[in-house]
């Protein structure tokens, strides 16, 4: 009996082909991480357009957790405008991010906020309106302070850019 074995060579194309996507994909990810930079932000009382809280310096946001402290009274607001300026040498078709709120690391909300389309080289700002759920749904700040972490993932389309992590202090 005659065993003939038909070897395709599909499989190691396909997988180089994969190979030379992720290569491609990571390149890309690696020039996107090396323009991007967060400029400032700051949270407004949505109904008074007063500024709370802000922050300029975000040098290392991108490569370890960083604290900010925020004023106890932003919990008692109806809703806070959240206004991020950042700057972007490569072209983002799909800027979009992913916050989840931890406390104790356990995920209490997750947040999808979408600003889409990023000129290369540009800067620009971003301002998007959180709402409260309530006082009497609110977890007391000695609870909070310093439990509370907000990471947020960086996205263009469906491709993860990059990470931050940040350990909310809320002072009375």
């Amino acid at each position: 009996m005659n065993v003939t074995t038909a070897h395709s060579t599909e499989q190691p194309e396909m997988a180089a082909t994969e190979r030379s996507k992720n290569a491609e994909m990571e390149e890309r990810r690696k020039k996107i991480i090396e323009g991007f930079k967060i400029n400032s932000m700051n949270m407004r009382d949505a109904e008074t357009g007063k500024i709370v809280w802000e922050q300029e310096k975000w040098d290392n946001a991108f490569d370890e957790e960083m604290e900010i402290h925020i004023p106890a009274s932003i919990l008692r607001l109806k809703a806070v405008s959240r206004e991020m300026n950042f700057s972007c040498r490569e072209c983002l078709s799909d800027f979009n991010l992913i916050q989840h709120v931890q406390l104790h690391g356990q995920t209490l909300e997750e947040w999808k906020f979408h600003f889409g389309f990023v000129i290369p080289g540009s800067t620009n700002s971003w301002q998007c309106v959180i709402e409260s759920a309530g006082a009497s749904n609110m977890i007391p700040t000695s609870v909070l302070s310093g439990n509370v972490v907000i990471e947020t993932k960086f996205l263009d389309g469906d491709m993860m850019v990059c990470t931050t992590r940040i350990r909310v202090f809320y002072d009375e």
